[in-house]
């Protein structure tokens, strides 16, 4: 019975710190984009955690961490693409 206490004990702290990660990287509601500008895929679907960049000042939210990669290859632009939705709304 001590052995289902402490596994049952382990499965909650492992949940909470699982929601926190994702907490922590939640996108802000006023986002201007529902998609990632790297690889056009809803952000937050998909099972995927959203990761936040910053380029000269600008929050650019991507899908996933492993859109980073091609983000480093052209940050201006992407920085660019949400400072331009952000004008449109």
């Amino acid at each position: 019975m001590k052995m289902t206490n402490l596994l049952s004990t382990i499965f909650a702290a492992l949940a909470l710190s699982s929601a926190a990660a994702v907490a922590d990287s939640s996108v802000p509601k006023d986002y201007p984009l529902k998609k990632c500008v790297v690889s056009d895929e809803e952000i937050g679907t998909g099972g995927m955690t959203p990761f936040k960049v910053t380029h000269e000042g600008t929050d650019v939210w991507l899908c996933c961490k492993s859109c980073k990669k091609d983000f480093d290859k052209e940050p201006a632009k992407f920085a660019k693409a949400v400072k331009d939705a952000a004008l449109k709304k």
